[in-house]
């Protein structure tokens, strides 16, 4: 997965007040209509258990014992339903629709720092599939409501995962609930369900043509998805595939979640409620600019990631987001912690 500084809009957010438009037809790859699971949290005792793995990408090991405390967690991703009661309780404005700031921009021209977000074009601009770069698109407009760029809407897709929603959203989101976002090690110990050292968060046989177990990338990666698990390049709604050992839903594929912590290579992760790095210590070799502008992890793959080529719908998988503006397959859900816990200076604060 590219991902790219971005910027962002400067229209304000009307919700519309009249009546829900039908929503569309979501059917799981079994043919039967995805069930509707409750939006609720699911408590966690918390434990020891061996984040990370060995590495199949570079970044995600060596493995290591990590202890949480207790918390609990969104049973499923944050939805477009429940983020639109969020805005029209609170007016929120999201990163994608306020004017950008030139000062962080320095050497563009002001006037070519319009409203955009991030959107996934797949192959369309490189039919040699030899540039990623191509794959990805600074669509004018993109934003939570319009997750492709005008023309586009989310009021038939109620119940899909929130996109185009930048860490700070997310993280204004969780606060508005009294809750916050979870750790890289929270995330990681919840996606797993209970099952430690395990390749997926339901074992180590993988997810297959005939039986996918997520909504992820079929076929070959940006050309062909075989749309096997029912969804053709697109979120599903929240509950499609069944839950791991938690109850949880959609811990892989979907779209990707956020994270509290600042993202660097290689898991150095260890003890009691770990934190992750600094601040300061926040490096992503592969993009220049993130010295200027440092990015928090991100977990769990989305439904672009295939086996030929992104294969980050583990729980070990980690990523670096984009650290100012969302993209159109990353979502988010929430924590609330049940117990003392580690606040440091790292930004992070115990929820409730």
């Amino acid at each position: 997965m590219l991902l790219r500084s971005l910027l962002a809009v400067g229209l304000c957010l009307v919700l519309a007040a009249c009546g829900q438009p039908s929503q569309r037809t979501a059917l799981a790859a079994n043919g039967k209509p995805c069930p509707l699971p409750p939006s609720d949290q699911v408590q966690l005792k918390g434990g020891t258990f061996l984040m990370g793995g060995a590495p199949v990408r570079s970044e995600e090991g060596p493995p290591r014992p990590v202890t949480v405390g207790a918390f609990e967690i969104d049973r499923t991703e944050v939805t477009n339903a429940q983020f639109a009661e969020f805005v029209k309780a609170t007016g929120y404005i999201t990163l994608a629709e306020r004017k950008p700031d030139p000062a962080l921009y320095p050497g563009v021209d002001p006037k070519l720092l319009k409203p955009s977000s991030l959107v996934f074009v797949g192959a369309k601009a490189d039919p040699s599939f030899n540039n990623p770069g191509l794959w990805w698109k600074i669509v004018d407009g993109a934003q939570w409501q319009k997750p492709t760029g005008p023309g586009s809407t989310n009021r038939d897709r109620l119940r899909e995962p929130v996109v185009q929603v930048a860490w700070e959203d997310a993280l204004a989101y969780a606060r508005w609930k009294g809750r916050d976002l979870p750790t890289e090690a929270e995330w990681e110990f919840a996606a797993r369900g209970g099952l430690d050292g395990k390749r997926y968060e339901w074992g180590d046989a993988p997810s297959t043509q005939t039986k996918p177990r997520a909504n992820h990338w079929q076929g070959v990666f940006p050309s062909v998805d075989t749309s096997a698990d029912g969804f053709k390049t697109t979120t599903a709604p929240v509950g499609c595939f069944a839950p791991n050992g938690y109850g949880l839903y959609d811990m892989a594929g979907n779209v990707w979640e956020w994270t509290r912590d600042w993202y660097k290579p290689g898991l150095e992760t260890e003890g009691t409620d770990p934190l992750g790095p600094d601040r300061a210590e926040a490096r992503d070799p592969l993009d220049p600019a993130a010295a200027a502008m440092p990015k928090h992890v991100i977990k769990g793959g989305s439904f672009l990631c295939s086996d030929d080529f992104c294969f980050r719908y583990r729980p070990a998988a980690r990523q670096p987001g984009p650290p100012d503006t969302g993209s159109s397959h990353l979502g988010f859900r929430t924590v609330k912690r049940l117990g003392p816990v580690k606040t440091a200076d790292r930004g992070l604060a115990k929820s409730g």
